[in-house]
């Protein structure tokens, strides 16, 4: 088991399989033009196998495929098929835009459940986040997916001023379809001007629904980072995650290791350890692991607490969001 020095037992790893996207939200990446990490300092498929099969056999039973975008890879579809051997949920998250070309390999590798990014039903304003206009492509791969009975949530990172105004739309959608919205809290990142002011916590969005809506609290599953809800005899379900004004650190179970194969044990965490080069260079990686779990902060990465709106941005030390893996 992999337990750090809160007792905490991690055994959830997300892998991030690339930090290149091809889309350009503001939020996640700095600038239009990006450089990329070059091929050579990314793990390669059979490193991620070995890696994979390192935490498996620590006690990791849960895989979540991230990026950038991680269906931008061309080997994707290989790497795909061959986590879904190990004995683990294998998840993805993905703006969505290119699923159509993947849906039969996610259906034969049994990952039926999927995270989808998408922070607008506007397509004007989905141009504006993104820099690209995709909306019709994402919302048809939604529609896709539903018909073929995967399970689908969509991610919505909610900014005041900017699609606060959508929460109702987003409520309304669960009512004739099966789709479950989890609502996030803007965090800061290096480059993603993140003020306080943005933030739109997960008491006023409630506030704003019930406005409208009688909305039931549900059970949460144990390590859930969300807080469901939904509204009586609607199809799908709604979450909030509160990561700014509600930290669900002491039950956290999350590893991350980055496209470049660096070791992060929070997302919020400063220090890194460098899996890939100790692997290229044939160490043995289980120590590495252990002792960077070990040094994980009781919440936050260490670096800030839920009294958000006197943090500074520039005080926290982090990469962009797109380096580290959605």
């Amino acid at each position: 088991m992999i337990v750090d020095k809160f007792n905490r037992v991690h055994n959830y790893l997300r892998i991030s399989l690339t930090d290149n996207c091809n889309l350009r939200c503001f939020y996640c990446m700095p600038e239009e033009e990006y450089e990329f990490t070059p091929v050579s300092k990314l793990m390669q498929k059979d490193e991620i196998e070995t890696l994979s099969k390192i935490f498996v056999g620590l006690g990791v039973n849960k895989i979540r495929l991230t990026g950038g975008e991680p269906l931008v890879r061309k080997d994707a579809g290989e790497i795909i098929r061959s986590l879904s051997k190990l004995p683990v949920k294998l998840t993805i998250t993905t703006n969505g835009s290119r699923l159509h070309e993947f849906v039969d390999i996610l259906d034969e590798s049994g990952v039926h459940s999927l995270n989808i990014s998408l922070d607008t039903l506007q397509p004007e304003k989905f141009q504006l986040i993104t820099r690209r206009n995709q909306f019709e492509k994402v919302y048809e791969n939604i529609q896709l997916l539903l018909k073929r009975s995967f399970h689908v949530k969509v991610n919505m990172v909610v900014m005041k001023g900017l699609n606060d105004g959508e929460l109702i739309d987003f409520v309304e959608w669960t009512k004739h379809q099966p789709v479950h919205v989890r609502f996030i809290e803007f965090m800061p990142f290096t480059g993603n001007r993140w003020t306080s002011n943005k933030v739109f916590t997960m008491q006023q969005m409630l506030d704003v629904i019930r406005e409208k809506y009688e909305v039931t609290r549900l059970q949460d599953e144990k390590h859930d980072t969300s807080k469901g809800y939904m509204v009586p005899g609607h199809q799908g379900t709604f979450a909030i995650i509160s990561t700014m004004s509600a930290n669900f650190c002491g039950d956290c179970n999350r590893m991350r290791l980055t496209a470049d194969g660096k070791l992060k044990n929070c997302l919020f965490a400063e220090k890194e350890t460098d899996l890939l080069s100790a692997l290229r260079r044939g160490e043995d990686i289980v120590p590495l692991i252990h002792q960077n779990i070990r040094s994980k902060a009781k919440e936050l990465g260490g670096q800030f607490n839920t009294d958000f709106e006197h943090l500074h941005p520039e005080d926290i030390h982090n990469r962009s969001m797109i380096t580290i893996g959605g």
